[in-house]
C-alpha cells in the first residue's frame, strides 16, 4: 500500500516541512480511542436493551480497499455493500428488569451493520461485513444462540439496509447479491468506445452538483452489474425461496399482515446529470412469491424537477404501506405539477388502494402544503404532517382515517426551525400484526418525548396528549443539574421508562425511572471517558446581537485556568444556520447540564494546550419577509462573530489579540469569510470548505435561488473573490474524495492557490482516501497534529527562547510523502 499526504504550503516556516502522518501530544491523541456511549435499541417488549459498541475510526488500509462510485452512491465492488455512516464492533444485550448482560460471542471478524429487533422481541438480526461479502446473521435472545441466517452475500448498493423482518416475526425478507461471484469486465472494447452526448430539454432543471454520477455507458453497464438483486425470504430454520427475478431494486418493503410486498425497481434510461433515485422506476406489489398483483406507477426520468426545495416528482410519490392495516398502500400526487411556486388550493392529493388491488385508487386526503409523512395509529387516528419551504412551516394535523377531510384538528404548527414550539416526537408500539404504529391508549391518549427547548436551555420531557380535548399534560421533565432523555417506555400510562442520563461531569448512563415509586434504578456504569478533562469548566453563555437577535454559545474554560494570570487565548467554533425569524433565530438550542463531550473531532482538544474554547457560538442568518437570509449573510456574520468576541473579551477571558475561528464544511466557508471581512481573529482553521460558490450555481444550504437569479449574492458570499482581503494566516484541511454535494476537493486547492498566488499565509492539506468526514486513525491524528501545531503558532505565546527569532521562510509549495 503506498498513500501520499500532500501538503502544500504558502509562507511557512521550515519546522512544518515534516514527511508523512504525524502524531499529535498524548493528550490529543488519547482522546481518538476514548469509548463512546453505545447505540442502542429497546426490545418493543421493554425487556431487553440492546447495546452496540461504535467502530468510529478505521485503519488508513481500510480505506484503501476497492471502491465504485456511480450514479451519486460509493460503495465496496467486493461486498457490494454501500459505505456506512456507522458501523459497531460489539454487541450485547442488557435486560431491564434484571440488570443481566449478554454478551454476542463466536461473532467472527467484521463491521456489524443495520441492526433491527424482530417485531415479538425474540431476535436481533443484524449484517456482518467481511472482507470479501456482507451475510446477514440472528441472535435468538431467548436461546442466547447466534446463527448466521445463510452464506449468501447480501447487495447493499441501491438499499442500505438490505433486509428486512416480516411483521408475523417468522421470517426475512433479503436482496441478494446476484453478481457477487461473477467479474466483472474492466476490458475496455475500443469496438463499443462512442461518444458520449447530451442534449438538452429546453426546460429549466436547477439540479445541484452531485458527484460520482454516471458519465459514459460502461459505467452504465457498472452500475447495472453491481446494483442488480434477488429478493429472497429466509425461513429461522435457514430455508430461502426465491422471490420473482433478479432486479434493480431501490426499495422493499413488507405490507404490515406479510402477505405482499411493495417494490421500487429501477429503470432506464440512467442520466449522467442526477443520482440513482431519480432514474426512472417502476413501483409494483408482488405476492411472496414474486408475482406482480398490482402497478402503482412507472416514474419517469425526474432529471427537470422545478427548482425549490419542496419541488417533487409529478405523478405517485411516496409510497407506502399503512401501518395500521393489513395490506394498504397510500401515497402522494402534486396537484401542481412538482412546483410549490404554483398558486392552487391543495398541493397533494393522497390516494389509497388496498388487497386485492383490483379497484381503482381512491382519493384519501387534500394536503394544502407539501405532503410529508403520517403516523398511524389506527382507523379511527391518524396525524399528517405537511411543510413549505418559504417560510420553513411545519403543520401537524390529527385526522381520522375514516373521513381525513372532515374535522381535521390541527395538533402543531410553527416553523421547522422553532425549537421552542417543537411538541416533541411521537411514542411508538407494535400492533397486533407486529407493525409500529402511534401508542394510542384507551382510544384517547398519545405520548411524545422532546428536548423541551427553552430559554433555559433544553428540558427533555414526556407528554400525555388527550385527543378528545386538543390538550397535553406533561408526565415527567428533566430536573436540573441532569439532562435526562426519554429513551422507551415501558408501560401504557408513563410511569415507567427507560433514559439516557448525564451531567456536567458524568458520562450518560442508561437508567429506569419509574414515577410510580419515585425510584431510579442505574442499568449502566459507562466510566468517564476522558479523564484528563474531567475538571473543565463549561458555562452556557447568553449575549446580544447589533440588532436585537439574541445568541449563545458554550464556553469552556481549561484545567488549569487562573484568572489572576490575564487573558488567555480562545478558539472559537461554529456553524452558520438559515432562519426567516428572528426570534427563532434567538432561541436556545442546549443544555447547560449536558455531559461535555471532548471527542477528536472538534474545538475540545485544545483546552489541553491552555486555550478556551468557545464552541457552537450562535452564527444565525437571518431573512424576514421576502428577504432571503443569504441577502445580508457577510454583515449579519461579521456581526455574529463581533458579539461573540466582545462578551468573550468583556468577560476577562479572551485575548483580542488571540482568538481563533474554525470550523467544518459550511463552517469552513464561514471561517475564510470573516478572515476576509474582520479583523477578529488571529487566525483560522477550514476544513472540507466550498469558498466559491460559482461551482454550485443552483444552490447552496438553503439558498433557493441559482446563480443567475442572484449574482451579486453568490459573489458577495465567496470567499474565493475575496480572498486579496484575507490577511491572517489559514489552515485548510480537505478529504481528497469528498463526495459532498458543493464541497469538492477542488474547492479547496483553487483557493490555497489563490491566496498563495497573492502571497497570503495558507496551507493546505489533503487527506488521500478520505471523503467530507475523516475516518482513518492515521488521517484524524494527523488532523489533530495540524491543528495543534497551528495554534501552537499562531495563537499561543511564543517561548521566550525564541521570541526574537526571525521564521525561515521556505517554498510555497512541498509534497509530503510517507
Amino acid at each position: 500500500m503506498f498513500v501520499s499526504l500532500v501538503i502544500y504550503s504558502g509562507n511557512v516556516v521550515a519546522s512544518d516541512n515534516l514527511t508523512g502522518y504525524q502524531v499529535p501530544s498524548d493528550a490529543l491523541a488519547d482522546l481518538v480511542d476514548a469509548p463512546l456511549v453505545p447505540a442502542s435499541q429497546v426490545s418493543a417488549n421493554g425487556k431487553w436493551l440492546a447495546m452496540l459498541e461504535r467502530k468510529r475510526v478505521v485503519s488508513l488500509k481500510k480505506l484503501t480497499e476497492p471502491e465504485q462510485a456511480l450514479a451519486g452512491i460509493k460503495f465496496n465492488p467486493q461486498t457490494f455493500m454501500r459505505n456506512a455512516r456507522s458501523t459497531f464492533s460489539s454487541l450485547q444485550f442488557k435486560h431491564v428488569d434484571t440488570g443481566a448482560l449478554v454478551e454476542v460471542t463466536g461473532l467472527p471478524e467484521g463491521d456489524i451493520r443495520s441492526p433491527s429487533w424482530s417485531p415479538d422481541s425474540r431476535y436481533a438480526a443484524f449484517v456482518l461485513e467481511q472482507a470479501d461479502k456482507a451475510t446477514l446473521w440472528t441472535f435468538d435472545i431467548e436461546k442466547r444462540e447466534l446463527k448466521q441466517v445463510s452464506d449468501k452475500a447480501l447487495n447493499g448498493v441501491l438499499t442500505s439496509t438490505p433486509y428486512q423482518w416480516l411483521y408475523d416475526s417468522t421470517a426475512l425478507i433479503a436482496n441478494l447479491a446476484v453478481n457477487h461471484d461473477k467479474t466483472l469486465s474492466k476490458d475496455k472494447n475500443t469496438d463499443a468506445l462512442v461518444p458520449v452526448i447530451q442534449q438538452t430539454k429546453g426546460v429549466k432543471a436547477g439540479n445541484r452538483t452531485y458527484q460520482n454520477l454516471l458519465s459514459n455507458p460502461q459505467d452504465e453497464l457498472a452500475f447495472k452489474f453491481y446494483a442488480e438483486g434477488q429478493l429472497v425470504k429466509f425461513n429461522l430454520n435457514a430455508n430461502m425461496q426465491k422471490i420473482g427475478n433478479p432486479t434493480f431494486l431501490k426499495h422493499f418493503s413488507v405490507s404490515p399482515d406479510s402477505t405482499n410486498l411493495l417494490v421500487g425497481m429501477i429503470n432506464t434510461p440512467f442520466s449522467y446529470q442526477v443520482p440513482y433515485h431519480r432514474f426512472p422506476a417502476v413501483w409494483q406489489v408482488w405476492g411472496m412469491r414474486g408475482f406482480p398483483l398490482y402497478e402503482v406507477v412507472r416514474q419517469p426520468l425526474a432529471d427537470s424537477l422545478p427548482s425549490g426545495f419542496d419541488s417533487v416528482r409529478e405523478g405517485p410519490r411516496r409510497i407506502q404501506w399503512r401501518a395500521d392495516q393489513g395490506a394498504t398502500l397510500i401515497w402522494a400526487e402534486a396537484q401542481d405539477g412538482g412546483d410549490m411556486k404554483v398558486e392552487v388550493e391543495h398541493h397533494d392529493y393522497l390516494y389509497t388502494v388496498s388487497s386485492p388491488f383490483k379497484k381503482q385508487p381512491q382519493l384519501f386526503a387534500k394536503v394544502e402544503r407539501r405532503f410529508s409523512a403520517i403516523d398511524w395509529a389506527d382507523n379511527n387516528l391518524a396525524v399528517l404532517y405537511e411543510w413549505r419551504f418559504s417560510d420553513r412551516s411545519v403543520r401537524a394535523s390529527i385526522i381520522s382515517p375514516r373521513t381525513p377531510d372532515q374535522n381535521r384538528m390541527v395538533f402543531s404548527e410553527r416553523s421547522y426551525n422553532d425549537a421552542y414550539k417543537d411538541p416533541g416526537d411521537f411514542v411508538y408500539q407494535k400492533s397486533d400484526l407486529g407493525s409500529e404504529v402511534l401508542k394510542f391508549v384507551g382510544g384517547r391518549y398519545l405520548f411524545l418525548t422532546g428536548d423541551g427547548a427553552s430559554d433555559k436551555g433544553n428540558v427533555p420531557f414526556l407528554d400525555r396528549y388527550d385527543v378528545k380535548t386538543n390538550t397535553t399534560t406533561r408526565i415527567w421533565q428533566s430536573a436540573a443539574p441532569y439532562y435526562e432523555r426519554v429513551r422507551a417506555m415501558l408501560d401504557d400510562e408513563g410511569l415507567r421508562f427507560v433514559t439516557l442520563r448525564e451531567s456536567k461531569q458524568d458520562q450518560p448512563n442508561f437508567f429506569v425511572r419509574n414515577l410510580q415509586f419515585d425510584s431510579l434504578e442505574q442499568l449502566t456504569r459507562f466510566p468517564h471517558p476522558y479523564p484528563a478533562f474531567k475538571n473543565v469548566v463549561k458555562e452556557q453563555v447568553k449575549y446580544t446581537r447589533d440588532d436585537g437577535v439574541e445568541l449563545t454559545g458554550n464556553l469552556y474554560l481549561p484545567q488549569n485556568y487562573d484568572p489572576s494570570k490575564g487573558r488567555i487565548p480562545v478558539l472559537m467554533w461554529a456553524y452558520p444556520q438559515e432562519y426567516k425569524d428572528k426570534e427563532v433565530a434567538s432561541q436556545v438550542r442546549e443544555s447547560p447540564y449536558q455531559f461535555s463531550y471532548f471527542g477528536y473531532w472538534g474545538p475540545m482538544p485544545y483546552l489541553a494546550l491552555g486555550i478556551a474554547v468557545f464552541d457552537d457560538p450562535s452564527m444565525p442568518i437571518v431573512g424576514t419577509g421576502d428577504e432571503q437570509p443569504n441577502d445580508t449573510f457577510r454583515k449579519q456574520l461579521v456581526a455574529s462573530a463581533k458579539a461573540a468576541v466582545d462578551t468573550l473579551v468583556e468577560k476577562g477571558i479572551a485575548d483580542p489579540q488571540k482568538i481563533a475561528i474554525a470550523g467544518h464544511s459550511y463552517g469552513a466557508f464561514m471561517v475564510a469569510n470573516l478572515l476576509a471581512h474582520s479583523d477578529l481573529f488571529a487566525t483560522g482553521i477550514a476544513r472540507s470548505g466550498a469558498y466559491n460558490r460559482t461551482l454550485t450555481p443552483f444552490g447552496f444550504q438553503g439558498e433557493p435561488r441559482n446563480f443567475w437569479e442572484a449574482q451579486d449574492v453568490y459573489a458577495n458570499m465567496s470567499p474565493f473573490f475575496h480572498a486579496d482581503k484575507i490577511n491572517e494566516p489559514m489552515l485548510m484541511i480537505h478529504g481528497e474524495e469528498d463526495p459532498n454535494t458543493g464541497t469538492y476537493p477542488m474547492q479547496s486547492k483553487r483557493m490555497f492557490a489563490a491566496l498563495d498566488g497573492l502571497g497570503k499565509t495558507a496551507r493546505l492539506v489533503m487527506l488521500p482516501e478520505e471523503e467530507h468526514s475523516y475516518k482513518a486513525r492515521e488521517s484524524i491524528m494527523h488532523v489533530l497534529w495540524e491543528q495543534e501545531q497551528w495554534l501552537r503558532k499562531y495563537l499561543l505565546p511564543a517561548p521566550e527562547a525564541e521570541s526574537d527569532s526571525e521564521p525561515q521562510q521556505v517554498e510555497n509549495q512541498d509534497t509530503v510523502q510517507p
